[in-house]
């Protein structure tokens, strides 16, 4: 940590620890709401809880992004952590087991609170993303990546597996408390941030304008594009957090606790790969190291449909979390390096759209295929489906296994 001090700026790691205690209340609220759906309803409404996060996070995010660009960044972020902190809240009231409300009005409640979290996350995500490059010099922007991502990822498995690990031992609505907790400490950091005003341009345009500039260079820079694409369909496809649930509990036969780590696998392998790449930062053929690394992601969410032991489940998941973390890291390294500073609210919106998003998406697409195929069927089509993006986008995209950086 000293050592890596010396090249950071303070300011980087207060925004660091900022995010860290953001997504570890985050993710414990995700595991948790995930974990209650399930068990008030079904694995179908899980996939529609997904869905609701995603829809108005999509709708908001390319005036978010025209918003971030022309705004303080900095005040985004805390008013998003302010938001997100109201609505744990919410949830944790809900939840209260002196509350004799029927499950259909517990479940109604938390998808309108998860409807305004996707809203809050389509401004707290992009001004996260695009302060890095403010922050921190050109010449280490690949090591704050990777030090960002393994962060994010250290606080995702620890949310979690403690999200699991509260239910079983304190309750749903204490579990959601304690997450509201975690979020006010991330404020507490992130207010400490300098103020990050927007890019003086001399471009002027309307709000529509503006969006479409945005929308526009994305679509015709091809490198941005495939990267996007990429991701996109592999996660729409490959995503098995819906499933885990139905296959902690009906095929692997564990608890709360079994459930929580299940979910953090996927995270763990992700952690440990990005560790190895700060150790030993890839050098040359990062774009096709990027196409292989999905490739393999989707072939360990299949090896994950076929699993009936709980150890093999775990190392499945993990194993496509390695594979994921590689390609994080390289795709958020060429985003960063080819999106100029004026448009960075933008293009981290769209990436949100298009990459962040598309876990909400993925979580309703594995629902409605688990209501068609069955969970394992559904598991086992949607590695095979990442496995052809691939392929595709090894023909659409040929420059894309071509970069180096």
């Amino acid at each position: 940590m000293m050592r890596l001090n010396q090249y950071l700026p303070k300011e980087f790691w207060n925004f660091v620890t900022a995010r860290l205690f953001y997504t570890l209340g985050l993710r414990m609220i995700s595991t948790i709401v995930i974990y209650q759906v399930f068990h008030l309803a079904n694995t179908y409404m899980v996939g529609i809880a997904g869905l609701t996060e995603f829809l108005p996070a999509v709708a908001t995010a390319l005036y978010a992004g025209h918003y971030i660009d022309t705004h303080n960044k900095k005040n985004i972020l805390v008013w998003s952590y302010a938001f997100y902190l109201l609505c744990a809240i919410c949830l944790a009231v809900i939840s209260l087991p002196q509350l004799n409300e029927t499950a259909g009005t517990k479940v109604g409640v938390i998808l309108g609170v998860v409807f305004a979290t996707g809203i809050i996350r389509s401004f707290a995500q992009p001004a996260a993303n695009s302060m890095i490059a403010a922050i921190v010099p050109r010449d280490k922007l690949q090591k704050a990546i990777s030090i960002n991502s393994s962060t994010y990822l250290t606080s995702s498995i620890a949310g979690h597996a403690t999200g699991g690990l509260l239910i079983a031992l304190a309750g749903i609505s204490n579990a959601y408390f304690v997450s509201a907790a975690l979020i006010i400490i991330a404020g507490v950091f992130a207010i400490q941030l300098k103020p990050k005003p927007p890019v003086p341009t001399e471009r002027k345009e309307t709000t529509v304008q503006a969006i479409k500039y945005g929308f526009s260079f994305v679509w015709n820079n091809k490198t941005l594009l495939g990267v996007i694409s990429l991701d996109l369909f592999a996660v729409l496809f490959g995503g098995a957090v819906a499933f885990i649930p139905e296959v902690a509990e009906h095929i692997l036969h564990t608890g709360p606790i079994g459930y929580g780590f299940l979910n953090a696998a996927m995270d763990i392998g992700s952690l440990v790969s990005i560790l190895l790449l700060l150790m030993m930062p890839m050098k040359k053929q990062q774009g096709l190291k990027m196409l292989l690394a999905v490739a393999g992601f989707g072939l360990f969410i299949i090896l994950f449909g076929f699993s009936k032991v709980y150890w093999l489940s775990f190392l499945a998941l993990a194993g496509a979390g390695f594979f994921d973390g590689i390609s994080v890291v390289v795709r958020g390294t060429i985003s960063q390096l080819h999106t100029p500073d004026e448009l960075r609210g933008r293009v981290s919106s769209i990436n949100m759209i298009f990459i962040n998003s598309s876990n909400e998406l993925g979580q309703f697409e594995s629902g409605v295929t688990s209501r068609l195929l069955g969970t394992l069927p559904a598991v086992i089509f949607g590695g095979v489906m990442s496995v052809l993006v691939v392929a595709g986008t090894w023909f659409k995209f040929p420059n894309l296994r071509k970069i180096e950086y």
